[in-house]
């Protein structure tokens, strides 16, 4: 393959012609982050071009972030019998197809965490043996339980255990990177990409320079040419790892697949302006009542990650309590500060103080920066772990789950107590069921081990499990039963629904405060 080494308009092409750069059987690293910084156009190009000549067949694919709409849009577009042969990713859940042809064993699978997968990009990049981490330990990633392996088609050894001075490791292996898709805002004369429009650089620097270091190619997408030059400082990545330069429709570049264009992705806070004004109360709600009682668990001066969906209430919470300007919010995309955006926009912030890339937030994360992350949970067995990764034929896959939840000081998993048709009300403070959910949370043994409570143990780690009706936190014994709702019978309603009993002392009420508000 090779690089072009002529100017930045010496590399435009149409998308055709730069996807035709993609032969069979390579190794393609793909950039984004659901619908953010991702790559749209190209990956429609790329799926025209297998339903019209049956090529490039036999791809392995490596992505971090899960990139897609849960339909047709992003990682949808290579769900095709032949195109995959093998798949590295991080988040599985917004490519439900793909996940399918995972579980069915149509190709080999992995599923690995996503701030691993970055950082590998950056490891093959270096020449390096692969990624060393804790990261993974005792849960499905680690070899003893599987090695992130998604059905016995897939080969073993992509994850390793190693003993290094006294410690255990996980060694994720490098292997080449042959095509590297990525996006950005622009392009200047020189091929040089920038990014001020988007909400987020990603990992797009360390796939550039992981194709190109293994002699591979690199096609980006962008919305612009410039005629003048990038200041140096905004170049996020160089034109001389660049070899194809392709400039999408609107329709194929929107900043998130939530929104067209957003300002506040990428923008500073107007003066003037409070942030707390874009987070409109939270009515009550099952929702609001796991929001607030978490957000009591942040303390004035704490760096936090928000995770997808019931912990983003969290925010919510903190705009009522007029405390949003005394914690820093993250999010593991890369932006720092402002308050995270949800839905299709997650991995977005509006006004964010700071967007540094995703394998530098990442060690951040990994290396113990966080003071808190509130996350989701599906599944709760009697010893404390944790499922948010697979359920039976559906497979979510982990994102930067594990890496949030291994090397962060306090966690706190946020979800109801049951699921499936739980409907809930608040009458003068207390709380009433009036329809329970189909589905119990608090199993007797978890499908698949997201979150090992024996490692948090381990590692000293502050660990809650926070519903609508009760509170649990991790002791050595596994799971004990802390907080209640007013007007929840704890036997009925509570350990009678639970698989394992958990350890009950001192049960105290959750705080009134959590049962008022809400607009």
């Amino acid at each position: 393959m090779g690089m072009n080494r002529a100017g930045g308009k010496g590399k435009v092409r149409s998308a055709a012609e730069a996807v035709s750069l993609i032969p069979d059987g390579a190794t393609v690293g793909i950039g984004g982050f659901g619908g953010a910084a991702h790559p749209e156009g190209l990956l429609a190009a790329l799926e025209r071009r297998f339903l019209a000549e049956g090529h490039p067949q036999n791809l392995t694919l490596v992505y971090a972030a899960g990139q897609g709409d849960g339909t047709a849009r992003g990682l949808n577009h290579l769900v095709h019998e032949g195109m995959l042969k093998r798949v590295v990713g991080g988040h599985w859940g917004l490519v439900p197809g793909m996940g399918r042809m995972a579980v069915e064993g149509q190709i080999e699978a992995y599923n690995i965490p996503q701030g691993v997968i970055c950082q590998l990009f950056r490891d093959i990049a270096a020449g390096r043996p692969g990624c060393l981490t804790h990261v993974g330990l005792d849960t499905f990633v680690d070899p003893i339980h599987g090695g992130g392996r998604l059905n016995d088609r897939t080969p073993v050894g992509l994850v390793q255990r190693v003993e290094l001075d006294g410690r255990t490791w996980l060694l994720y292996r490098a292997f080449p990177v042959h095509v590297g898709v990525i996006r950005a805002t622009a392009a200047d004369p020189r091929g040089n990409l920038v990014m001020d429009r988007e909400v987020m650089t990603g990992e797009a620097l360390a796939i550039a320079q992981a194709a190109h270091n293994g002699g591979g190619c690199v096609i980006a997408q962008v919305e612009e040419l410039r005629d003048t030059a990038a200041p140096p400082q905004l170049v996020q990545v160089p034109g001389m790892l660049v070899d194809a330069i392709v400039v999408a429709d609107a329709q194929e570049h929107p900043q998130t697949f939530g929104e067209q264009f957003n300002p506040a992705y990428c923008s500073t806070l107007p003066q003037g302006m409070s942030i707390a004004t874009l987070l409109p109360p939270m009515p009550m709600s099952d929702r609001r009542i796991i929001a607030a009682r978490a957000y009591e668990e942040i303390r004035d001066g704490d760096i936090v990650n928000l995770g997808y969906g019931m912990p983003e209430g969290a925010a919510r919470i903190a705009a009522e309590r007029g405390a949003l300007d005394r914690i820093t919010m993250t999010v593991e995309s890369g932006p720092i500060g402002g308050v995270p955006a949800g839905g299709l926009s997650f991995g977005a912030s509006n006004y964010p103080d700071a967007i540094v890339n995703q394998p530098s937030q990442f060690d951040f994360y990994d290396g113990g920066g966080l003071d808190i992350a509130l996350l989701g949970a599906a599944q709760i067995d009697g010893a404390g772990n944790v499922n948010v990764s697979k359920f039976g034929p559906k497979l979510a896959g982990v994102g930067g789950f594990v890496n949030i939840t291994q090397s962060t000081k306090k966690v706190v998993f946020c979800g109801t107590f049951t699921a499936g048709g739980l409907q809930i009300a608040v009458e003068n403070g207390r709380l009433r069921i009036l329809q329970e959910g189909r589905s119990p949370k608090f199993v007797r043994e978890v499908e698949q081990l997201s979150f090992s409570a024996q490692r948090a143990r381990l590692n000293a780690q502050q660990v809650l499990y926070v519903t609508e009706r009760a509170v649990f936190r991790l002791v050595e014994e596994g799971l004990e039963l802390i907080e209640v709702a007013p007007g929840i019978d704890v036997e009925s309603q509570v350990l009678a629904l639970m698989a394992v009993r958990p350890l009950v002392r001192e049960v105290r009420p959750m705080a009134a405060l959590i049962f008022e508000g809400g607009a």
